[in-house]
C-alpha cells in the first residue's frame, strides 16, 4: 500500500493529510491562535468537587474550567493507556470518594487527555504519561507494557527486557512500548529512555520550582508529534511545502527516525501541495452530510454532541441479481466508506451505523468484519457491537481531539445549528398572533411589522386577505416594511 504525508505550512494554520493509495484518509489540522491541548502539563487549582458525580471541577488557566475524573486520579485503577489506543489488563480495585481525593483550593499537577469539545471543559488526569518515538514514560507507575498491536509473543518479551535493563540506571516510573518499537534494536530504545529521563528531570524541575503560572509544560507542534507518534516505515513520502518546517523536520528524523529521513521532501511547486492532490475538494466534501458510494448509493452522516448516525441508503444502486445481493453490496460498500469517514472527519465517540437490513445472518456477519478489518489502520480506538435487534450497529472511538466539522465550522446564526429554517408561511402566522397580543394590550392606530423580504411578500400576496380580515378584526391598519438584514425568523411588531 501506497502512502503519503503531506505538510501544508502557513503562519496562520499547519495542515498534515494522510494519503493512502491516492485517497485521503485522515487530515489534521492546528491553528497558531489555537493549538490542541493534549498531553500538555498545567498546575491547576480545584474550584469545586462534586461528590454526586465522582468529579472535580479545576482552573488550569483556560476559558472553561478543565473536569477531573475520580478514576484519573492517583491511580485508583493499576490500567495504563498508552498513546497508540492499546492497554494493559487492568487490576481494578474500589473507587475511593473524590472528597477524599480532592479538595476546593487545592493544587494539582494535572494532564489533558482531551480537548474542550463543544460545551464540555478539558478532560484531564494526574497520571501523568510522556511521549517518545518509541517509549511513552509513566512518572507514576511502576511496571513496563507493550503495545497490544505488536502481537508476537518473542518480540514483547524482547522489548521488555530490554527496557526493564535500560531504564534501571534512569528515573523512576514505568514505561509502555509503543508499536513503533517493534524490531528496533536497543539502542534506538536507549535514546528514547535518555530523551524521556532529560524531559521529566525538566518537567520536575517546573513543578517543584516557584514557577509562576499554569502551563508546566506543551506538547510538541502538529508536524512534530505527527512525526513522533504517527509515522512508519510504510510511508514513502513526506511532502512539506515550507522550507523553514522541512529543514526543523529533517533534523528531527536525523536524530530520532533516520530510516525515515530521505523520504523527506520540500515541495516547491507552483500548485499548492494540497491541490495538487485534490485534498482541499475531499476536506470540503466531508464538511457534508451527504457521502456518496460508487455504487449509487449514498451515506447520510449526522453529528451531534450526543453522538453521531450514518443511515446507509442504496440509493440509484439496484443491482444485478436480486435485492438481498444488491441490499448486501451496498453495505459492503458502506462498511469501507464509513471506516474512512471517521478517520477524516476525526468523528468520535458513540457512533450508531443504520445499514440496510439483511435477511441472510452470514451477510451480516461479512459487512460486520469488512467493517472492523477497513477500522484496523485507524489510529484511534474502536469499540464495534454486534449487530442490535433494530438492526443497528453500535460503536465508540477514542475522542480526544475537536472534529473537522467543529475546527473549521461555527453553528449557523441562521438557524442555531438546526439545519432548518421556519417557512414564510408559519412566520407570517407568528406574526398574526403577536398582532393580536399586542392590539389587545396597548391602544394603537396603526401598526408596523418589520420582516424578511420573503415574509412581507407573502403577508402581501398569499396572506393579503387574512391581513385585511385581521385589519377589520383588530380596528386598525397594519403597514409593512422591509427590513434585509433581518434572516426569514426574525421579525417586529411595532406600535404607530
Amino acid at each position: 500500500m501506497s502512502e503519503e504525508l503531506l505538510i501544508n505550512v502557513t503562519p496562520q494554520e499547519t495542515r498534515v493529510a494522510f494519503v493512502e493509495n491516492g485517497v485521503l484518509q485522515e487530515v489534521h489540522i492546528e491553528r497558531a491562535r489555537r493549538r490542541g491541548l493534549v498531553g500538555n502539563i498545567y498546575r491547576g487549582k480545584v474550584c469545586r468537587v462534586l461528590p454526586g458525580m465522582q468529579a472535580a471541577f479545576v482552573e488550569i488557566g483556560l476559558d472553561r474550567t478543565a473536569f477531573l475524573h475520580a478514576s484519573d486520579v492517583l491511580n485508583p485503577t493499576v490500567a495504563v493507556v498508552n498513546c497508540d489506543g492499546d492497554s494493559e489488563p487492568p487490576a481494578r480495585r474500589p473507587l475511593e470518594p473524590i472528597a477524599s481525593l480532592l479538595h476546593d483550593g487545592q493544587e494539582v499537577v494535572v494532564q489533558v487527555v482531551k480537548d474542550p469539545l463543544g460545551t464540555k471543559g478539558a478532560r484531564l488526569t494526574t497520571q501523568l504519561s510522556i511521549p517518545a518515538r518509541f517509549l511513552v514514560f509513566m512518572p507514576g507507575g511502576q511496571h513496563v507494557g507493550v503495545s497490544q498491536r505488536i502481537e508476537d509473543t518473542a518480540e514483547r518479551q524482547r522489548l521488555k527486557d530490554i527496557v526493564r535493563s535500560l531504564s534501571a540506571d534512569y528515573a523512576q516510573g514505568g514505561y509502555i512500548v509503543r508499536t513503533a518499537a517493534e524490531g528496533m534494536s536497543e539502542e534506538a530504545l536507549h535514546k528514547d529512555i535518555v530523551f524521556l529521563d532529560k524531559l521529566w528531570h525538566s518537567i520536575q524541575e517546573r513543578i517543584e520550582g516557584n514557577f509562576n503560572g499554569h502551563l508546566i509544560h506543551e506538547d510538541m507542534p502538529l508536524v512534530m508529534r505527527t512525526m513522533r507518534d504517527l509515522v512508519d516505515e510504510e510511508i514513502e513520502k513526506i511532502r512539506i511545502d515550507s522550507r523553514e518546517t522541512f529543514q526543523k523536520v529533517h533534523k528531527f528524523a536525523g536524530k530520532f527516525i533516520a530510516e525515515l529521513a530521505p523520504r523527506i521532501e520540500h515541495y516547491s511547486g507552483e500548485r499548492p501541495i494540497f491541490d495538487l492532490y485534490g485534498v482541499e475538494d475531499e476536506i470540503q466534501r466531508a464538511l457534508e452530510k451527504k457521502v456518496q458510494l460508487k455504487s449509487g448509493g449514498y451515506l447520510i452522516i449526522d453529528q451531534t454532541e450526543a453522538m453521531t448516525t450514518i443511515d446507509v441508503n442504496t440509493g440509484a444502486f439496484v443491482g444485478h441479481r436480486n435485492l438481498e445481493e444488491t441490499i448486501f453490496k451496498t453495505n459492503l460498500e458502506a462498511a469501507q466508506a464509513i471506516a474512512r469517514q471517521l478517520r477524516l472527519r476525526n468523528l468520535g465517540g458513540i457512533i450508531i451505523i443504520d445499514f440496510i437490513d439483511m435477511d441472510d445472518p452470514e451477510h451480516r456477519r461479512q459487512v460486520l468484519r469488512a467493517l472492523e478489518k477497513s477500522l484496523e489502520r485507524d489510529h484511534a480506538k474502536t469499540h464495534i457491537s454486534e449487530v442490535s435487534s433494530l438492526g443497528l450497529v453500535q460503536m465508540t472511538r477514542k475522542r480526544t481531539r475537536e472534529s473537522l466539522e467543529h475546527v473549521l465550522c461555527e453553528t449557523c446564526s441562521t438557524c442555531n445549528g438546526r439545519g432548518t429554517l421556519k417557512t414564510p408561511e408559519t412566520v407570517c402566522y407568528e406574526i398574526f398572533r403577536e398582532i393580536i397580543r399586542e392590539a389587545r394590550q396597548y391602544d394603537a392606530q396603526q401598526l408596523l411589522v418589520l420582516a424578511n423580504q420573503h415574509v412581507v411578500d407573502m403577508l402581501l400576496d398569499e396572506e393579503s386577505t387574512s391581513v385585511a380580515e385581521l385589519e377589520e378584526f383588530i380596528g386598525c391598519s397594519i403597514k409593512f416594511q422591509v427590513e434585509s438584514l433581518y434572516t426569514q425568523e426574525q421579525f417586529d411588531v411595532v406600535l404607530m
